[in-house]
């Protein structure tokens, strides 16, 4: 049973982790068509400022200040990851629309360029993020079962985002212009919306999402330069599971590869399961290529 219980954990936490870094690539993807490989660098951004505001919560407020950087961390990275979204959209990304290749090709020189940037001002090995107190212990289920709080922390924080994502889209005037662009974007233009400032704005809010997942993928391990690259390639792969441009679909996505993936490492290896997920994905893009959920639209 404790087996069971912690795989099951597992997945749920492995899918929550995918979610959150998922969520942001989901709006500029679904949105703009936008293959923005500059995406898992953005959540190096919020991973360095989570290292940076620790470092001087810790210098101003001595031992105690280790204990509530998260909550300081968690706003500044959405708002640092957020600017430089909003300022790659509009010095960039904003002539290339229509030229997914181009936009490829120049998102990926601006990963390089942020890589770079890191290591030249925090240097090229892995620096660790140290975990709140509140956060290193674990809830114990079973004698051989801990959840462990970080993970729980990160699911919840997942939850937290998917409801504010969707009180944006559904309840908010801003969100509802959005959904228009997403829909019909000729149309929305021709009815006064104005198109490159949702263009802007989503970008923003999508760059700001992996700014948050970065900050809390320190709870996790060490953090460096590269730690982007190792969460693209499953970010693209749940929002094609899911279906571009649609947030329950990620969710299904995320919680499915998470799963997956849980399952196939329980009998191999990590990289024969990574692997397996792949093939499995890709067999169900065959029979099923719009991906679990399809956005209807008149």
């Amino acid at each position: 049973m404790s087996i069971w219980l912690s795989q099951g954990f597992n997945a749920i936490s492995l899918g929550s982790i995918l979610l959150l870094i998922a969520i942001g690539l989901t709006f500029s993807f679904g949105l703009m068509n936008v293959i923005n490989m500059a995406h898992g660098e953005l959540i190096m951004v919020g991973a360095y400022v989570a290292y940076v505001c620790q470092r001087q919560m810790d210098t101003l407020l001595g031992s105690s200040g280790l204990d509530y950087y998260l909550f300081v961390s968690l706003p500044v990275a959405f708002v640092v990851a957020a600017a430089i979204g909003a300022l790659l959209e509009r010095l960039l990304i904003r002539r290339l629309y229509g030229r997914p290749l181009d936009t490829l090709l120049a998102t990926w020189g601006v990963s390089l360029v942020l890589q770079q940037l890191a290591r030249s001002i925090f240097g090229a090995p892995n620096v660790q993020v140290i975990a709140p107190t509140w956060l290193r212990s674990g809830l114990e289920v079973t004698p051989d079962f801990v959840m462990p709080y970080s993970r729980l922390f990160i699911l919840a924080l997942a939850g937290l985002c998917m409801l504010g994502v969707y009180l944006y889209l559904m309840k908010s005037s801003q969100g509802r212009r959005v959904r228009a662009v997403m829909q019909n974007r000729e149309i929305a233009g021709a009815m006064g919306v104005s198109t490159p400032l949702v263009d802007t704005t989503t970008f923003a809010l999508s760059s700001g999402l992996a700014g948050v997942a970065g900050c809390a993928l320190t709870l996790l391990g060490p953090i460096g330069p590269s730690i982007g690259t190792y969460y693209i390639v499953d970010s693209f792969l749940v929002v094609v599971l899911g279906g571009v441009g649609v947030l329950v679909g990620a969710v299904g996505a995320a919680f499915a590869i998470g799963g997956l993936n849980t399952l196939f490492e329980y009998g191999t290896s990590a990289s024969m399961a990574k692997v397996l997920v792949f093939v499995a994905v890709i067999a169900f893009l065959q029979f099923r290529p719009q991906g679990l959920v399809t956005r209807h639209a008149r």
